[in-house]
C-alpha cells in the first residue's frame, strides 16, 4: 500500500488529509491559526504559527489513519493566496505596523491596497488584460506596492517575498521554486510567455524586482506537482512526523486544488470526462468559480485567461466572490436570536447553518423554498466587495425587506436570502463567462457549503446547470494529495492523477420553470440593490466638499 498527505492552509485553519492512490479518504485532521484584524480592512498571519498548524494537522491525520509514515509517498500543499515576507535568512519580516515580526503574512482577504491597486489599474497596462482587466486589491502587486510605499524598511530588508502556498514548499523542502499557478494567478506572471514583463514592473513603481532579476519573487517557475528539491528535509520531515525525502509536488492555491479534486472526476456511467464543459464553485470563507478552456477567452472583470493556471495544457478563467461562507456566517451571528439557534444547535450537535437547514428541509424539499421564505427579503451579500464580474473591490451589502421578527424563524429568512444572494453573484458570472464564449453543462462544487442540498438546489435552480458533488467529501484536501502523488511518481501527469483518483457524486438538477422564473424575477431585485449600493457611493464620495 502506498498512501498521500495533502495539506490545506484556508483562512482560519489548517486541514491534513491522507489519501490512498484511488483517492478514498484515509483520515483528516484540522488545526487553527492565528489572525489579527485591524482597522481599515488589515488582516494578518504568522507564516511560522501556520506552518505549526500544518505539522499538527499532519500528525494528527496520520495517526487517525493508523499509517506509518514510510507508506507515505508523497505530500502536497495548496494555501490561500497570501502573502509571506521573510528576511535574507529566511525569518519572518513584519508587515504589520505594529513592528511585530511574527505578523510576517497579508492574508488575501486584506485590502489595504486599494489605493495601490487603483493606480496600477490606471496604467492599462497590457498585463492586465490578463486579471480581466482589472488587478484586484487581493493580488500581490498591490501589497508589494503598499509595502514599499508604508513599510519600506521591511520591503527593503525583504530577502524573499511568497505566495503562501510556496512558503509552505520552501519550508518543506528548502526550494526556492514558485508554482506556475501562484505567480501566474496572483502575481501577473505570464505563464504563456514564460516570462515577467518588465515593463510593467516599472510602469507601476516596481522596477526593484526587474533591476535585481526577479530573485525576490521567483526565478525558477515549475508546474504544480513538479518534485521540489530533495524531498522533505530532514528538520521538516521530523516536525511532520514523516520521513526525510518524501517527495514534495510544487503547491497549488487553495481553490485550484478544490478544482482540481472536483472537476476531473469520472461519472456514475463511467464515461468520457470533458473538464472544459465544466465550471468548478469552489466555496469557502470565499467563492471561487473556475472554467477551463482549450484556447484563452478574455472576460471582462474576472480574472485570467490564466494559461496553465489549474489545468496543464489549458487555460483558466477565475470569478470569484470575496465574502460567501464569510457573508452568510456574518449575517446570522448578527441576528437577534443567533444566541438561541447556537445553543439549539448545539444540544443537537449541529453547527448553526446545518440546525436552520434541518427545520428549513424539514417543510420542503429546498426546490420551492425561496418562494416560501425569502420572497419578500433580498440581499446583496458583498461584505468585501464585488471580485467578479464588476470587480469592485468597495461595493457593500445591502439588504432589503428586513423586519422586526427576532426568532429563529426569521434566521431561516435570512439564510435562505443570503444563499439566494451568493447564487445570484454566481450566476452573474456565469452570464459574463458565456457573453465570452465560455459555456458549461455541469457546475461542481466543493467546500462545505457543497454538502448542503439546500445550497446545491438554490445553485442549481438559478444558473440552470447541473450541480455536481465530488465523489470525496473533502476535495481541496485530494488535489493537494494529488500534488504530492504526482511528485512520488505514482502518476504521470495532474490530468493521468485526475482521472484516476476522483469521481463525481450525487447530481442536483433544475427543478421546473415556475421556481426558474421566480429566481429570475429575485434576481433583478439583486441588481437594482447593486445599482443602489453603486449610485449611493457616488452620491456620498462623489460630492466632494458639500455638508
Amino acid at each position: 500500500m502506498q498512501a498521500f498527505v495533502g495539506v490545506d492552509v484556508g483562512t482560519t485553519s489548517t486541514r491534513a488529509g491522507v489519501f490512498d492512490e484511488a483517492g478514498r479518504l484515509l483520515a483528516a485532521a484540522r488545526h487553527p491559526i492565528r489572525t489579527w484584524h485591524e482597522a481599515g480592512d488589515v488582516v494578518e498571519q504568522s507564516s511560522d504559527d501556520i506552518w505549526r498548524a500544518c505539522c499538527a494537522a499532519v500528525k494528527a491525520a496520520l495517526a487517525e489513519a493508523a499509517i506509518a509514515p514510510d507508506l507515505i509517498k508523497g505530500i502536497g500543499f495548496d494555501a490561500t493566496c497570501s502573502l509571506v515576507v521573510l528576511d535574507r535568512e529566511g525569518a519572518p519580516l513584519t508587515v504589520s505596523g505594529s513592528g511585530d515580526a511574527q505578523r510576517n503574512v497579508i492574508v488575501w482577504m486584506d485590502h489595504r491596497a486599494l489605493a495601490e491597486a487603483r493606480d496600477i489599474n490606471a496604467t492599462e497596462d497590457e498585463v492586465l488584460r490578463y486579471v480581466g482587466g482589472s488587478i484586484s486589491p487581493e493580488m500581490e502587486m498591490p501589497k508589494l506596492l503598499w509595502l514599499k510605499r508604508h513599510l519600506r524598511t521591511s520591503f527593503d530588508a525583504a530577502g524573499h517575498f511568497f505566495d503562501l502556498a510556496d512558503f509552505l514548499t520552501f519550508r518543506a523542502t528548502g526550494s526556492l521554486a514558485r508554482s506556475m499557478c501562484t505567480v501566474t494567478c496572483k502575481w501577473n506572471y505570464l505563464a504563456h510567455e514564460t516570462c515577467w514583463s518588465a515593463a510593467y514592473f516599472r510602469r507601476i513603481g516596481l522596477d526593484d524586482f526587474v533591476a535585481e532579476n526577479y530573485a525576490r519573487i521567483g526565478t525558477e517557475i515549475v508546474a504544480p506537482g513538479t518534485a521540489l528539491g530533495h524531498g522533505l528535509s530532514r528538520d521538516a520531515a521530523k516536525e511532520l512526523g514523516l520521513v526525510a525525502g518524501t517527495p514534495v509536488g510544487a503547491a497549488l492555491i487553495d481553490a485550484h486544488a478544490g478544482g482540481i479534486g472536483a472537476i476531473g472526476g469520472r461519472a456514475a456511467d463511467g464515461g468520457e470526462v470533458e473538464v472544459c464543459d465544466r465550471l468548478a464553485y469552489i466555496m469557502g470563507t470565499s467563492a471561487c468559480i473556475m472554467a477551463t478552456t482549450r484556447a484563452p477567452s478574455f472576460v471582462p472583470g474576472v480574472w485570467g485567461p490564466y494559461y496553465q493556471g489549474m489545468v496543464p495544457g489549458l487555460w483558466l478563467n477565475e470569478g470569484g466572490q470575496s465574502a460567501a461562507g464569510a457573508a452568510i456566517d456574518h449575517l446570522l451571528r448578527s441576528h437577534p436570536a443567533s444566541a438561541e439557534a447556537t445553543a439549539a444547535a448545539r444540544a443537537e450537535g449541529l453547527d448553526v447553518i446545518s440546525f436552520l437547514e434541518k427545520r428549513i428541509m424539514a417543510r420542503t424539499n429546498g426546490a420551492g423554498v425561496a418562494a416560501l421564505l425569502a420572497r419578500d427579503l433580498h440581499i446583496l451579500p458583498e461584505f468585501l466587495g464585488n471580485r467578479s464580474p464588476y470587480a469592485d473591490p468597495a461595493s457593500r451589502a445591502v439588504i432589503a425587506g428586513l423586519d422586526l421578527d427576532a426568532d429563529i424563524g426569521a434566521m431561516e429568512r435570512l439564510l435562505v436570502a443570503g444563499l439566494c444572494g451568493l447564487a445570484y453573484g454566481l450566476a452573474d458570472v456565469i452570464d459574463a463567462f458565456a457573453a465570452n464564449g465560455v459555456t458549461s453543462r455541469t457546475l461542481v462544487m466543493a467546500g462545505g457549503a457543497s454538502r448542503s442540498p439546500l445550497v446545491r438546489q438554490i445553485m442549481a435552480d438559478t444558473t440552470g446547470l447541473t450541480v455536481a458533488l465530488p465523489g470525496t467529501q473533502e476535495p481541496v484536501l485530494l488535489g493537494a494529495a494529488m500534488l504530492g502523488a504526482v511528485a512520488g511518481g505514482a502518476f504521470r501527469s495532474i490530468g493521468d492523477t485526475m482521472a484516476s483518483m476522483s469521481t463525481l457524486g450525487r447530481l442536483s438538477d433544475p427543478t421546473d420553470p415556475g421556481v426558474a422564473a421566480f429566481h429570475r424575477r429575485k434576481r433583478r431585485i439583486h441588481g437594482l440593490l447593486r445599482t443602489l449600493d453603486r449610485e449611493s457611493r457616488s452620491v456620498m464620495h462623489g460630492a466632494a466638499g458639500e455638508a
